[in-house]
């Protein structure tokens, strides 16, 4: 009997080290509604792209 309790103890903490390791992409708060559910990258820009022509007639 000892062995089983022993046993559940040593998967309950590899469990909790295991979830602690996830770091932001594990949430442990429910299910979401609305705008929470929606999990969208910023979008990121191309910095090698040039930059758009200004135009030069307007600077005389």
């Amino acid at each position: 009997m000892w062995k089983l309790v022993v046993g559940f103890v040593i998967f309950a903490a590899l469990a909790l080290y295991v979830i602690s390791k996830g770091g932001d992409s594990l949430d442990m708060s429910g299910e979401k509604h609305g705008a929470d559910a929606v999990h969208v990258e910023p979008a990121k820009t191309d910095a090698s792209a040039p930059a758009p022509a200004s135009d030069a007639s307007a600077a005389k």
